[in-house]
């Protein structure tokens, strides 16, 4: 299969342990050898906190959204370096330069590409654009629900959700640069538009991917450890 990450900063760099990227690169490389990988890293807290200090300087969102990108393509680079020679050694600064990166047969692994678009609107671009056969989204959360669960306890999770009612669910959040949403507008829309199968799980297990994958290939989609979008 051909598959699109979308691996979030949180569940990847939260707190910059070097064992985080160690295990996901191992987990990934496990996954290489039976699958076409491309990898797009997320910002997570860093990301956001530097937005915020941005922000208090009188940064406009535009500027704020290539400060995210930089700590994007800076997780990106940490991961390449975790995963080694079985990883592309540069990082694609756009679509074009990541379909030619494919062709290698190597973990592509990259962080955003331009302002207003998320770690989640990159890679469902991507996808649609080298026609990728699934989109997994590992995040902090263990899927999808009708409200934030953090503040209403008794929010309903998704285990299935139609791309339609996650766009609708999904312009409940604001659109503006480091902001926190299980997926964002455009990146809703773009996976409504390329129909391809989405799932979003707890990626704060990293054998969560793996198992999923190997699922996923067998034809197995009852054990899924979060929300099948489609």
């Amino acid at each position: 299969m051909l598959i699109v990450l979308s691996l979030g900063g949180s569940v990847l760099a939260g707190d910059l342990d070097p064992e985080s990227f160690k295990k996901y690169a191992n987990t990934l490389v496990e996954i290489s050898k039976e699958h076409k990988l491309l990898v797009v890293t997320g910002g997570g807290v860093f990301a956001r906190k530097y937005i915020e200090l941005a922000h208090g300087v009188g940064a406009d969102e535009v500027t704020c959204d290539f400060i995210g990108i930089e700590v994007t393509r800076l997780n990106a680079r940490m991961l390449i370096a975790a995963i080694g020679k079985q990883a592309y050694p540069e990082i694609p600064e756009n679509y074009k330069e990541a379909a030619i990166a494919m062709e290698t047969g190597k973990i592509v692994v990259m962080g955003g590409v331009i302002p207003g678009q998320t770690t989640d609107a990159v890679a469902a671009a991507m996808a649609e654009y080298i026609k990728a056969d699934m989109i997994i989204i590992p995040t902090s959360v263990d899927g999808i629900y009708d409200s934030d669960p953090n503040v209403n306890k008794s929010a309903k999770k998704y285990d299935r959700i139609s791309p339609s009612e996650l766009v609708a669910l999904s312009l409940k959040s604001a659109l503006s640069a480091g902001a926190k949403s299980p997926v964002d507008p455009i990146a809703s829309k773009l996976i409504e538009r390329s129909k391809i199968k989405t799932i979003l799980i707890d990626g704060r297990k990293h054998e969560n991917i793996k198992n999923l994958i190997e699922n996923e290939a067998k034809g197995i989609t009852g054990k899924c450890p979060g929300t099948i979008i489609g």
